[in-house]
């Protein structure tokens, strides 16, 4: 019985550093791929640091992304780290996201159709003692992809040749923010937790266009074409904070409170803006750290009745107001101000789970929820885009026991981009959303009688 029991004890310390190191792995190659693909054709990605990614995982995706005042121990809820505290003992989390997207974009009569599918996110957590939570992931923070172009009539028909030359622009743009992350979430004094996601941000900031003039669809040499390229190499930190208080109403009614507020500041690298002509001249405008991370602050709260039913509502609000971009001069390339807007975003969620504890069917949680969410920058002078998210989604229980911890959820989303001036571009996708949340007991102490 000694030797047997030797043998076993062995072999849980063998998987338990197995897992580890292929969980290293799996993380590394995750983040290789969050940086390389970023699945954005929209237009609107050119301007300031691109589209702005949210934070919700699987399992409130479909909850119109609220999670403030959501608190549940088997599932890791980046909306607000004062959440970690919450999660189980004896648990370790594995969390890992993809989406597929399905899109149309629409300017007057004309309709393009646009598709990606992109890795999302992938997160760990654990508890490292009572009350205290750790989390560490990679996740997108905003995205750059367009690629299109515009003719105008520059010069009018010769009435002798009847030729017309035409302004060709095109206009090609890549790259985005990915963040790297680490978390603690702390119950620091009777039900109030604290926690905090420290963050490291990185990527690139890269827009072309290409001017060229052409004679009847020919390129005219007696004019002077320019090719323009602005890039930036960005590496910063990011900082947000969050507190929750759950306050027990009945013995089967808790109301939780949540606020987080994140630190902004200058972004420290240069962007700079080369200019080349047809003709052979070249200039070169560098901006001094032109670019800032807004300061954020969001509140919310839920109420969940039993293990059944939560109802969640969150407000967000980021300064982007006070942040600067590049834009180039007559004779330079500045960091300004006035090229964006404050966002807002509102969102309500529920999720239902008819039976905890009974048959599978009766265990699947069904989510629901909407957000409204106004634009942070500025086209043209005039606001950007409004955004309108509906979702519906489900978690499904990987096993047929009743724990319920390990889960995949998918979600249905329609999202519409409405334009807020004539001549500006609609976007409506459909979105698909996969998450898979592995949770097992790693940690526990196994006996043998």
């Amino acid at each position: 019985m000694d030797n047997y029991r030797h043998q076993n004890k062995h072999s849980f310390f063998s998987s338990f550093i197995g897992g580890w190191g292929v969980l290293f792995l799996l993380l590394i190659q995750s983040s290789t791929a969050l940086a390389q693909t970023n699945g954005c054709n929209s237009p609107y990605s050119r301007f300031g640091l691109g589209l702005l990614c949210d934070q919700p995982q699987g399992f409130n995706k479909s909850m119109g992304g609220v999670g403030l005042g959501v608190r549940v121990g088997n599932r890791i809820n980046t909306v607000n780290p004062a959440s970690y505290s919450a999660i189980d003992s004896l648990s370790f989390i594995l969390d890992i996201g993809m989406k597929a997207s399905f899109g149309q974009m629409k300017q007057g009569t004309t309709k393009v159709g646009v598709k990606n599918a992109t890795l999302d996110y992938v997160h760990v957590g654990m508890r490292l003692a009572k009350g205290l939570g750790l989390t560490a992931g990679f996740m997108p923070y905003s995205n750059i992809g367009y690629n299109f172009y515009s003719n105008d009539a520059v010069i009018g028909v010769d009435d002798n040749s009847e030729r017309t030359v035409t302004n060709s622009n095109q206009y090609y743009g890549d790259g985005g923010l990915n963040q790297a992350y680490i978390g603690l979430g702390w119950k620091a004094y009777r039900n109030l937790s604290v926690g905090a996601n420290i963050g490291f941000l990185w990527g690139k900031y890269n827009h072309d266009m290409a001017q060229i003039y052409k004679e009847d669809g020919i390129s005219a040499s007696s004019y002077s074409g320019t090719l323009k390229n602005c890039n930036a190499s960005l590496r910063t930190y990011k900082i947000d904070l969050g507190v929750q208080y759950p306050i027990r109403l009945t013995r089967q009614d808790w109301l939780t409170l949540g606020v987080t507020a994140g630190i902004g500041h200058k972004i420290a690298q240069d962007a700079t803006l080369y200019i080349y002509t047809s003709n052979g001249d070249s200039t070169l405008y560098t901006a001094s750290k032109p670019f800032d991370l807004p300061f954020t602050f969001a509140g919310g709260a839920s109420w969940q009745h039993k293990n059944t039913l939560l109802v969640a509502a969150d407000v967000y609000h980021e300064r982007w107001s006070n942040c600067r971009m590049p834009i180039e001069t007559a004779d330079n390339l500045v960091p300004m101000k006035g090229y964006f807007r404050d966002k807002t975003k509102i969102a309500i969620g529920t999720q239902w789970t008819p039976n905890p504890f009974g048959k599978y069917w009766q265990r699947i949680q069904y989510k629901a929820g909407i957000n409204f969410t106004t634009p942070y920058l500025k086209v043209n002078g005039h606001d950007g885009p409004s955004e309108l998210c509906m979702s519906i989604g489900a978690g499904l229980p990987i096993t047929n026991r009743w724990n319920n911890r390990s889960v995949i959820n998918f979600g249905l989303q329609w999202m519409r981009r409405s334009a807020s001036a004539s001549g500006m571009i609609t976007e409506n996708y459909l979105l698909l959303n996969f998450g898979f949340t592995f949770n097992e007991r790693w940690f526990m102490k196994y006996k043998i009688q």
